[in-house]
């Protein structure tokens, strides 16, 4: 079981150049294929989390749940499958492991009993408190079966002396601090809730009499729900004998929404403060344009995740764009646990130069956002190698200096390039012709601001700033805490 583990670990990290986001949320409440509907929109938002999912349903008597590692479409595909979840209420969930380890164990969504009876909670995102509240509970006697941050929140439900549900989901997050967005399903309710700031998104659909929570509007759009809002930050939605509810137990604050929704993590045709994802991302390749004097014969995404913004740059500039790189989009299921000779080949094995298009071009390259740089270290070589004339790189945001703690895979601030680093070193370091990033400012203007708010910033961007919305407790020195056990995640539990 161990060896088995350990290869799913390798699947999903053999081509990992990109941040990643913790995971993708799902519910929907009275209807008859709900866990069908369930797993569709979980596919959905695939591209939030690859390592597993699961779905929990309640067929009016009882609770019942899967979990599986890998992707939705290799294990919610058949119908003997979906027979084993019954039930006209379901919530589900993709992960990515930021918090907690890759074990069968902490794949969610996680389920408990309580006195005021079962509930089910699907996180996406991050507590910032969460090892310091742990350790009380464990202190008080609480048992904990998983390493992820999740099982916080249900405890702190469980514990909660309050006989109502809903009124135990409040005496529970007021307890805990971060970025997170929950769905949540007890027998008789559907809940969705985000954090005071809206770090993490959550939006509410409606299909005839159903009502669906998703991490993002595209997992409506594949069931054929209606978009109706997003849940506003700190906001409780409850759906209710068909009714929707709404509970804000919060003081008032300023929504403050992550900004890397709208550079990388959402799928473009997510709408996002009224625009799609792929609109926001072409502005942003616009205004970098107008920031940039630079000519040249084509302009080159790095595909996918630079493919948006490179079309409003050239729009803007009124240059040729041109796939000057193909992407293989089946590598990481090609090799499950490929050889140090193929590991080594890098990013050719998800990338290659298309010849005819770059040979003795002047190229601007850009992408949606540069992290260590090794892997943009490697497409600039293998375009050189390929026959470019010049590359110059430019990145549709600003330089990432600092770490994130509310549920994306960030790395520790020495392992992020600009966080000490100049503008030429990274140029250097990438050995392109030349570098230039969005500025902060450009970035807030290109989303509709006359500039970024010092004061009080439109959006949560630490990454480039340092400016936490939210104070990080669990923080142990430069070291990024990754688990909250000391029992190894190296088994198939």
């Amino acid at each position: 079981m161990k060896k088995n583990t350990k290869m799913q670990k390798k699947k999903f990290k053999i081509y990992s150049p990109k941040i990643k986001e913790e995971c993708g949320v799902f519910g929907i409440s009275n209807n008859p294929d709900a866990s069908t509907l369930t797993a569709l929109g979980l596919h959905a938002l695939q591209h939030r989390g690859q390592e597993g999912c699961g779905i929990v349903s309640f067929d009016g008597k009882k609770y019942h749940s899967e979990k599986r590692f890998g992707l939705v479409g290799d294990n919610f595909n058949k119908e003997k499958v979906l027979k084993k979840l019954p039930g006209k209420f379901a919530i589900g969930h993709n992960r990515y492991s930021t918090t907690g380890g890759t074990a069968l164990r902490n794949v969610q969504p996680f389920f408990a009993d309580t006195n005021a009876g079962g509930i089910g909670v699907a996180h996406n995102g991050n507590l910032t408190n969460a090892i310091t509240i742990r350790n009380k509970l464990v202190e008080e006697g609480a048992i904990f079966y998983t390493t992820s941050d999740t099982e916080v929140i249900v405890q702190l439900i469980a514990k909660s002396k309050r006989s109502k549900t809903i009124d135990k989901i409040v005496d529970a997050i007021f307890h805990i601090q971060g970025g997170y967005a929950l769905v949540m399903m007890t027998k008789n309710t559907l809940i969705g809730l985000r954090d005071p700031y809206g770090i993490r998104p959550l939006v509410i659909g409606k299909l005839k009499n159903s009502y669906v929570f998703a991490s993002e509007t595209c997992a409506l759009d594949i069931i054929g729900a209606k978009f109706v809002r997003e849940v506003e930050n700190g906001e409780i939605v409850y759906i209710e004998d068909d009714e929707l509810k709404s509970l804000k137990p919060f003081s008032p604050q300023k929504i403050r929404p992550c900004i890397f929704e709208y550079i990388y993590f959402s799928r473009p045709d997510s709408i996002l403060g009224g625009k799609t994802a792929y609109e926001h991302r072409k502005n942003y390749g616009a205004q970098l344009a107008k920031e940039d004097d630079l000519e040249a014969d084509i302009v080159v995404p790095v595909p996918d995740s630079g493919n948006a913004a490179a079309l409003g740059y050239a729009q803007e500039k009124n240059i040729p764009f041109d796939l000057g790189l193909i992407r293989n989009h089946y590598v990481g299921r090609t090799f499950i646990e490929p050889s140090q000779k193929i590991r080594s080949l890098g990013v050719k094995l998800k990338l290659n130069a298309n010849l005819s298009v770059i040979k003795d071009k002047k190229i601007i390259l850009i992408d949606d956002s540069l992290v260590r740089g090794t892997t943009s270290h490697k497409i600039v070589k293998m375009l050189y190698n390929a026959g470019a004339k010049e590359i110059h790189v430019r990145i549709a945001s600003p330089e990432i200096k600092y770490p994130d703690f509310y549920g994306v895979d960030m790395p520790t601030k020495k392992e992020l390039l600009a966080s000490d680093k100049s503008v030429k070193e990274i140029c250097d370091f990438i050995n392109a012709k030349s570098l230039k990033y969005l500025t902060i400012d450009g970035l807030y203007k290109a989303m509709g601001f006359d500039k970024r708010n010092n004061t009080y910033p439109q959006l949560t961007d630490h990454y480039f700033t340092g400016e936490y919305p939210v104070k990080i407790i669990d923080e142990l020195g430069e070291e990024k805490v990754t688990q909250l056990s000391l029992l190894s995640t190296g088994s198939n539990n």
